[in-house]
């Protein structure tokens, strides 16, 4: 796909988010961002995408919310004139004892990680068509494309990554009649989470094959080569510094 003027809806729009956007900015694509609470973050990667002489849309939605799934992609063409990507990276990382685990925490995790990206690629479908093509991008986990899990505490995240992996293959299959392209990327040691310690920081540098932390701009690379590439659907791409294989 060529990239130059082309629309892409981003849900999840901080820290790697933020990146991303910029990246395809620079590459000459119009981007429209979700935000729920974070206005002032994604207002401010708005306006750098327009510094770069792009559009830039934020969208405030709630993607928990089935109205707001479709409104964010209808409000997308509404605004930007039309779509060619829909970027899932929506997500929702905590942690927490499986004793204590409720109902709630299970359906949040699953709503926003897995259904608001089943929603938003099913609202997004009849315009990636009408584009005559299109790219879906999921973001699931190192850990669940691994194929098990590795650490105590988050039961609904990794079985909702796991679930963006099935979401993904099967789109792909349903979608490729109609050149529209899905995969899945799934994130290692990108970025430190809020409140990693210097000991954890090093921790993870010396567990990674690699020997460091990636940095958002690995998955912007990522992004960019799957969307560029014609022939490449239904995978999910670790980037994790190799981190899989210890």
């Amino acid at each position: 796909m060529e990239l130059k003027d082309k629309a892409v809806l981003i849900t999840g729009s901080k820290r790697i988010g933020a990146v991303v956007a910029t990246e395809l900015a620079r590459l000459g694509t119009d981007i429209a961002l979700t935000c729920h609470t974070s206005v002032q973050e994604t207002t401010s990667t708005a306006n750098n995408i327009q510094s770069l002489g792009r559009r830039a849309v934020v969208i405030q939605a709630d993607l928990s919310q089935s109205a707001d799934c479709t409104r964010a992609v209808e409000e997308t063409v509404e605004k930007l004139g039309r779509l060619d990507v829909l970027i899932n990276m929506a997500s929702i990382y905590r942690s927490k004892p499986f004793d204590e685990l409720t109902e709630e925490d299970w359906n949040t995790q699953l709503t926003v990680d897995l259904r608001a990206a089943f929603l938003c690629a099913h609202a997004a479908v009849p315009h990636l068509r009408r584009a005559g093509e299109g790219r879906i991008i999921n973001f699931s986990d190192w850990i669940a494309r691994s194929g098990r899990p590795r650490y105590l505490g988050y039961l609904p995240y990794y079985v909702a990554k796991a679930g963006i992996i099935a979401l993904t293959e099967a789109l792909a299959l349903e979608l490729a009649s109609d050149q529209i392209l899905v995969n899945t990327v799934a994130p290692g040691p990108i970025v430190a989470p809020t409140g990693t310690s210097k000991e954890e920081y090093r921790q993870v540098e010396q567990i990674t094959p690699l020997g460091r932390w990636g940095g958002e701009i690995e998955v912007a690379k990522t992004i960019v080569a799957l969307l560029q590439n014609d022939y490449v659907t239904g995978e999910t791409i670790r980037v994790d510094g190799g981190r899989h294989l210890k």
